[in-house]
């Protein structure tokens, strides 16, 4: 049993200190000190590395220096230190002996000895984890990212901070390999110990369709209390349904008058801006949702006083039914349709500290329309007079309005870019098959063109073949190296419970494939119309994300780890 040090009492590495001293990697002073806030030389710290692992084996021949003769005290230790990979030397071939050792040198000593594994976007990794990653030469990125994944990096007072070119203190050295040696079960305060912060998307769809959830202030602020001790991090709340804001918009109230919506519960209040103060207070991202896109009700106030806005098929038809309900699509290829939606998402962006805006599947037309006299003008002016095919599936004809759409994602990106820079696009799109040749919307080529900066792909089956299908198809991996690219996971609808057990497979078939995260459609039926309680589904919940994560953004330098 090691006797005990005179000067580590109460000392953040006391309990290291013992440790290694017990095993016999580290000693004190003849005066019964240890000294642990004094720095190291290079010489000291060979000698406790080959007490640290005296068995490692030689994977290099050499360690002669010339500043180490045969009779120097650690030249055994020195040359042990060189041939196991731990340490080299300076140019001119000299050890430096008596050179104190920085931090940086500590870990790069460790990553190389012990071969850490390569570490994916290291760049990411270090600056996720440090505060001063800046300070981390280029040459030593690779190593330290692998360190900090391997958990070996100490930093006292503040773990977040790295301090590179600082030299390595006793306490600190013997903390580092007491983590190499011991892994998670060594005696290191853990706030000292560097991390690379949870980062997973958790986001819930927010609509007051079969739900009370926005009727009130107080359901509202429930929700997102109940949300963040869940440990979820993003809300999506629609602010746009039928044709109508859910937010108080001067942009509305001038295209469809005093009517801008007609919702009584709406009356008197200024809903966004309670979701963004409710979220700012419990630490949520608020990512307001256009979820009807270009999609109205026949009989809506916006359709009444804009029919020329609408686009139509070529019988002349505007209906299109859609879940079952007839619905009339605005033109996005119209100018003043474009500039109406365009001024919403501004008047949003300006107006509201909102993290982002969303689309979704309805940011498009079905494959049949196009067929109004502007669409069709516009589209003669372009092919020297000639009508569009009949066949609205004609393969240049669709081509030729899903490439409109996307000079138009364009253009609302570099407004939205210009208004607030760090806004997110988020999309939550269908499949590209399905989202393409049946609605025009081409969100790989938007995403190829960095029009939307985050992925949230509608996969609602219960199916987990299909489910896992959907996540490996081609253009969802070429996303998920540019983007965070993540998962709708179905949690159930009114008519459709969903058992809390699939969610949680899907969840972790999400995790598995190194996606981005997810996004629960909708709040209500993650704890209603489901076949187990409400509280029993919270608790389930509880389990799946113990503990809190913050989201991925590609504003904050965000890249994926790709599993595989």
């Amino acid at each position: 049993m090691a006797a005990a040090f005179s000067d580590i009492k109460a000392h953040w590495a006391e309990a290291a200190i013992t440790e290694l001293a017990r095993m016999g990697v580290v000693a004190g002073y003849q005066d019964g000190s240890f000294r642990p806030n004094a720095s190291l030389t290079r010489t000291e710290f060979a000698v406790v590395l080959t007490k640290a692992f005296p068995n490692l084996p030689k994977r290099r021949t050499g360690g002669n220096f010339v500043d180490v003769p045969p009779n120097f005290w650690a030249a055994g230790a020195i040359r042990t230190a060189f041939e196991t990979g731990f340490m080299a030397g300076y140019p001119g071939g000299k050890f430096g002996v008596q050179d104190k050792i920085l931090r940086l040198h500590v870990l790069l000593a460790l990553a190389s000895g012990l071969s850490l594994p390569r570490v994916p976007w290291a760049n990411v990794t270090l600056n996720r984890a440090f505060t001063d990653a800046a300070e981390i030469p280029g040459y030593a990125r690779e190593a330290i990212a692998a360190a900090v994944a391997a958990g070996l990096v100490v930093s006292y007072p503040n773990g977040r901070n790295f301090h590179p070119n600082w030299w390595a203190t006793r306490a600190e050295v013997v903390a580092m390999l007491c983590r190499a040696l011991m892994g998670g079960g060594a005696p290191v305060p853990e706030a000292y110990v560097a991390r690379v912060p949870a980062e997973e998307l958790r986001g819930v769809w927010l609509t007051d369709i079969d739900s009370d959830v926005m009727h009130t202030p107080e359901n509202l602020r429930f929700a997102i209390e109940r949300l963040s001790y869940l440990n979820l991090n993003t809300v999506y709340p629609n602010v746009w349904k039928l044709g109508y804001t859910l937010y108080p918009s001067p942009v509305a109230r001038q295209v469809l008058g005093a009517a801008t919506h007609p919702y009584s519960w709406l009356q008197g209040r200024d809903l966004l801006a309670e979701i963004v103060g409710a979220a700012r207070r419990q630490g949520l991202s608020v990512i307001p949702w256009f979820e009807y896109g270009f999609m109205a009700p026949p009989n809506s106030e916006l359709a009444r006083r804009h029919p020329q806005w609408l686009t139509r098929k070529r019988d002349g038809s505007q209906m299109i039914k859609e879940s079952g309900v007839d619905r009339v699509w605005l033109n996005p290829w119209h100018r003043e349709v474009q500039q109406f939606i365009k001024d919403l998402v501004l008047e949003i962006v300006g107006n509201y500290q909102v993290d982002g805006i969303q689309f979704d599947d309805h940011f498009s037309v079905p494959v049949e329309l196009g067929y109004d006299d502007y669409t069709v003008n516009l589209y003669r002016e372009e092919h020297l007079g000639l009508l569009p095919p009949e066949d609205p599936n004609d393969q240049n004809w669709r081509r030729w309005r899903s490439q409109k759409l996307t000079e138009y994602i364009r253009d609302l990106f570099k407004a939205i870019k210009t208004r607030r820079p760090n806004t997110i696009i988020s999309l939550s799109p269908n499949y590209q098959d399905f989202a393409y040749n049946f609605y025009l919307q081409d969100w790989r080529t938007w995403q190829r063109y960095g029009f939307v900066e985050e992925l949230v792909l509608q996969v609602y089956r219960d199916d987990l073949t299909a489910f896992a299908a959907e996540l490996e198809r081609p253009e969802v991996k070429l996303a998920q190296r540019n983007i965070p690219t993540a998962v709708g996971i179905l949690t159930g609808l009114r008519t459709r419970g969903v058992p809390i057990s699939q969610v949680e497979v899907q969840l972790n078939k999400v995790r598995n494939l190194g996606l981005a995260g997810s996004s629960f459609f909708f709040y209500e039926s993650i704890w209603n119309f489901a076949p187990e309680s409400a509280s029993d589904r919270a608790a389930a919940l509880k389990k799946m994300f113990p503990e809190p994560a913050s989201r991925p953004s590609i504003a904050s330098g965000w890249q994926p780890i790709i599993n595989g």
